[in-house]
């Protein structure tokens, strides 16, 4: 599974707008979309506002594309080369509402909101024009979009306890089909590798605190989604199962979890279509890197939407908060100038990110996937086929790894299996924790590198192969 970007309430649905307005020169740049609603291309226009017949020809144009739909408050992202100071005095003058900074480094990134009696197109025009913009985005929201789980996996029900790195885990999560095709015990054993000395940030809907699995490996993270600390995953949990009754059972179109009906009923609906997706992302991340720390950040909510804004607000926090390797099962399927600027910090930083290809069934770019320096994945069966769902095509994916029935952890201590492109991506992500670890002597721009070291299988769709964690440990030893 992976997120995808929609386009916000308070635009035309056949549109997306984006301007960018250093001082007083404008550009726009609207995506038109054909009947079968992909997107044709970019028409830009540069105008240089010099007098108000411009502007309001402008405007007209504006208006005619991005008619707000219904009244509601615009969130907007709002980048001022001036600072808090500037942007304070850019809502005195246009009637916006600083809502708070987004991490950046040079703090001139702000979330602020236009009230509903404001028409969100002239609101953003006035905004645009102030003196120290720089960039204005639409706060759009990013949306869960998840693939049809082809069948149970038999493994799941493989409940023997199992010693794994000071934890007890079923046997099924060690020896399913995807974690051998990888070669990750072997790959653990031969180097001596399990990760430590790293830290994998996990933006996602967060992570069951008090998983037994992954209880000892996790870090302080943060909730974006109401500004507390701890980034847990049960803030938004329905009551706990009855596991004396627990059974594999189809939660929704990705996820097969072991629980009680009285739950999988209650799971059953859109308030929780992802609930538990942070935790089962995390326990990939741990199966291949048992001793890399996991920093939970919450920017998705149980119903598997994010704003852009907590998306940017964790990308930043994760990098300024020490961690190797950013874990980024999400993807938006346009461009945003902020998201490739805080991708840039991270890449500038030696952070590693690592993002899912998604679940379209298409050849095509999606984001932060198709950004430099990022990792994108696709997803494979497990006899090494291309998954009929994944997105593909080379650039920009640039590896795949098994994303089909993983079984991982779930909350409440129990277990799942998972089918996307969001589950193929923490499998590279531990990988490249394992890499930057203690004990592998490897830098972090030798990492893709080692991960480009894959399983050729025969598709240049998937670009450098499947993941092979083996040879991708050995690559550093060979450098």
């Amino acid at each position: 599974m992976d997120y995808q970007r929609k386009q916000n309430e308070l635009l035309q649905k056949e549109y997306g707008c984006k301007w960018k307005a250093p001082r007083f020169h404008i550009t726009l740049a609207f995506w038109g979309m054909d009947q079968k609603g992909k997107t044709m291309g970019k028409i830009k226009s540069h105008l240089n506002v010099r007098g108000a017949g411009k502007v309001a020809c402008l405007l007209l144009l504006l208006t005619a594309f991005c008619a707000p739909t219904a009244q509601a408050q615009t969130r907007l992202i709002v980048r001022d080369s001036l600072g808090l100071p500037g942007v304070k005095l850019v809502c005195l003058l246009t009637g916006c509402t600083v809502v708070e900074g987004l991490g950046d480094p040079n703090g001139q990134l702000f979330l602020v909101t236009l009230p509903a009696i404001l028409n969100p197109v002239t609101g953003l025009l006035n905004i645009s024009l102030q003196l120290g913009i720089v960039d204005v985005e639409i706060d759009q929201v990013v949306s869960a979009q998840q693939p049809d789980a082809s069948s149970s996996a038999s493994y799941l029900t493989d409940e023997t306890p199992t010693p794994y790195y000071g934890a007890t885990v079923w046997h099924g999560y060690l020896a399913q089909p995807a974690n051998e095709l990888v070669r990750t015990a072997q790959t653990q054993s031969t180097f001596n590798v399990a990760g430590a000395g790293t830290k994998v940030a996990d933006i996602d809907t967060g992570v069951d605190p008090t998983n037994p699995v992954l209880q000892s490996v996790l870090v302080d993270g943060y909730d974006f989604t109401t500004n507390t600390s701890g980034g847990s995953e049960m803030t938004n949990a329905p009551a706990a199962p009855n596991l004396s009754e627990a059974q594999p059972a189809t939660l929704d179109q990705r996820t097969v979890a072991v629980l009680d009906q009285r739950t999988v009923a209650v799971l059953d609906g859109s308030s929780y279509s992802d609930f538990g997706h942070g935790t089962m992302t995390a326990g990939i991340i741990h199966l291949v890197a048992p001793e890399a720390k996991i920093m939970p950040l919450k920017a998705f909510s149980a119903n598997g939407t994010a704003y852009d804004s907590n998306i940017l607000r964790a990308i930043y926090y994760a990098v300024n908060n020490g961690a190797n390797v950013m874990n980024m099962s999400f993807n938006y399927t346009s461009y945003s100038a902020e998201l490739a600027t805080a991708i840039k910090y991270a890449n500038s930083r030696g952070v590693i990110s690592v993002a899912s290809a998604g679940n379209n069934s298409e050849d095509t770019m999606v984001y932060p996937g198709g950004l430099p320096g990022v990792i994108d994945v696709a997803s494979t069966s497990n006899t090494d086929i291309q998954s009929t769902f994944t997105n593909y095509g080379t650039p920009p994916v640039f590896m795949a790894a098994p994303g089909e029935g993983v079984v991982t952890t779930y909350p409440w201590g129990t277990w799942a299996a998972g089918w996307g492109t969001s589950f193929s991506t923490p499998f590279v992500a531990g990988t490249a924790a394992l890499m930057l670890g203690a004990n592998s002597n490897c830098p972090s721009a030798t990492v893709p590198l080692g991960l480009a070291n894959a399983d050729y299988i025969g598709n240049l769709n998937l670009g450098f192969g499947r993941l092979d964690t083996y040879q991708a440990l050995e690559t550093c030893h060979l450098l």
